[in-house]
């Protein structure tokens, strides 16, 4: 399914203006340095465009920022219809990314091991 121009759009200013958190996570998930698994960022999935996924192990990667918490049944809408694609989620807070970044790889590389 080719990526609607308006969507496509968007998908090249989030790369361009990433946040603090997923620079920082990008540079560990980036050509492939987990386990061999290529993860893409910015990635289109249906109407909505995801922080991070692997699309031949099915697994997303969100990461969350304080708005979050203002927005919990928009979140809610998008992983349903993300599982209903197939794919797992796995949700961090920026903070965790930038003041455990150890421990964030780990459970990445802990849930890649059980599929």
């Amino acid at each position: 399914m080719k990526t609607h121009p308006i969507q496509q759009k968007r998908v090249h200013q989030l790369r361009r203006h990433q946040t603090k958190a997923e620079q920082k996570l990008w540079a560990h998930l980036r050509a492939h340095q987990i386990d061999g698994v290529k993860f893409r960022r910015q990635q289109p999935i249906g109407p909505f465009i995801v922080d991070f996924c692997s699309k031949e192990h099915r697994l997303v990667i969100e990461l969350d920022g304080g708005h979050h918490m203002t927005q919990v049944d928009e979140d809610r809408s998008r992983s349903a219809f993300l599982q209903r694609e197939g794919f797992s989620i796995i949700r961090f807070w920026n903070s965790e990314v930038l003041g455990n970044i150890d421990g964030v790889i780990a459970q990445i590389e802990q849930v890649l091991r059980q599929q």
